[in-house]
């Protein structure tokens, strides 16, 4: 004989109504564990407060600047940046950097990709790029505006990297965050041009925003 066992609606019901409250518990558990995991995380990060990266502009050098045809410019930079970490435990993971020089609100080469590296703490770094521009439409005052700035006797040109960084503390990294580095280069410029390159050398600080 084969014995059939017969559960009636209240005890199903009763089984459904213990899986729930599994379920519900289970729930919770997870979402108490991960809030306090953000909550440290985050504790951790305003505890360190990361500050941001410092640049300073150690030499520029203008090789050409000269207008192959009406409003069309040919441009050759050599550029030399100092990035310093200042943190003393948060490290510095530059994911993307991108370098160009502007004059008067115009860029004036193409974008420069400086390779990705890793900064640790309070490390500094040398970064060297060749900013060139070749037939480049600007602004149609652009040679009257250089013509000022050599009857006042000095050029003044923005060189800017833009890009995004990550903050990492031990083993945690941050996501992505945009930065951007502004820096003056201030030059001497004569009545004639020199035979030489125009030359920044001051060691000026950059503006930096994160």
């Amino acid at each position: 004989m084969s014995l059939v066992s017969i559960e009636s609606p209240k005890h199903c019901a009763k089984r459904g109504l213990n899986v729930n409250k599994l379920s519900k518990k289970l729930f919770f558990a997870f979402s108490a564990f991960f809030t306090t995991l953000l909550s440290l995380i985050l504790l951790i990060w305003l505890i360190l407060r990361p500050a941001k990266p410092e640049f300073s502009l150690k030499e520029a050098d203008i090789y050409q600047l000269s207008l192959s045809a009406p409003n069309l410019l040919n441009s050759s930079i050599q550029l030399t940046l100092l990035s310093k970490n200042p943190n003393q435990k948060v490290g510095i993971y530059y994911d993307e950097l991108q370098v160009y020089a502007a004059y008067k609100g115009q860029q004036i080469t193409v974008d420069s990709p400086l390779p990705p590296f890793y900064q640790g703490h309070q490390d500094s770094n040398l970064l060297t790029a060749s900013l060139v521009g070749t037939g480049l439409p600007v602004a149609p005052s652009f040679n009257y505006e250089v013509g000022r700035d050599q009857t006042a006797g000095k050029l003044v040109l923005n060189l800017r990297a833009n890009g995004r960084i990550r903050w990492k503390v031990g083993t945690w990294v941050s996501g992505r965050y945009r930065i951007n580095v502004n820096c003056l280069a201030v030059m001497a410029l004569g009545p004639t041009l020199p035979t030489g390159p125009l030359s920044s050398k001051q060691g000026t600080a950059c503006s930096t925003t994160v």
